[in-house]
This record gives structure tokens, C-alpha cells and sequence, in this order.
């Protein structure tokens, strides 16, 4: 049999909330994945074939701005950002007349 080994503990990262310049950033980068999907075919038919890959450019999107733009989950996303207009809202309607998920 091996000798024993010790097994040092994992560093504890406690849980914060996002201060008021994380927040603003994120509402600005949920807005401009909206605002490149409304104005760019090419961005808009990444994201309906693959969302994660489309948005791995936006590394800082935190994982529930990405989950929430994936699902197109438009009541989360408008209760960080405000009401979205309809060229903003694109994206989101089209993720929810797919039937991928």
C-alpha cells in the first residue's frame, strides 16, 4: 500500500454581490449582444446555431447574462436593461420560436 497523502484545502471563495460598475457593464454588454444580433445576419445566424459559441467573444458576460441571452429569457433580461424595443427584442423572439434547446 501507498503512503498516506495530504490533501490541502481549496481555498473558500465567498460569494459577493456585483458592485454598481460590474452591473452597468453587464446591462451594457447584454445590450450590445442585442444590438449586433439586431444589426448583423451573420452574428444573429451564429447565435441561433450555436449562442455559446457566438457569445464566447463576450467572456465577461456573466453566466446568467449568457444563460438568460441563450434561452431568451426576455423578463430577466428586461428587468436588468429596461423595456426592449422590438429590433432589440430580435434576437429574443427568434430564440423562442426555435424548437432546439
Amino acid at each position: 500500500m501507498g503512503a498516506l497523502r495530504t490533501v490541502e484545502p481549496k481555498e473558500v471563495v465567498e460569494a459577493r454581490e456585483p458592485t454598481a460598475a460590474e452591473v452597468l457593464k453587464g446591462k451594457e454588454l447584454v445590450l450590445a449582444v442585442l444590438e449586433r444580433a439586431a444589426e448583423e445576419n451573420d452574428f444573429l445566424a451564429r447565435l441561433a446555431d450555436n449562442p455559446g459559441e457566438a457569445l464566447a467573444e463576450y467572456y465577461t458576460l456573466t453566466s446568467d447574462e449568457k444563460t438568460a441571452l441563450v434561452c431568451g429569457d426576455i423578463k430577466q433580461i428586461e428587468e436588468w436593461v429596461g423595456k426592449l424595443d422590438d429590433r432589440l427584442a430580435t434576437w429574443l423572439w427568434c430564440r423562442l420560436s426555435q424548437e432546439k434547446w
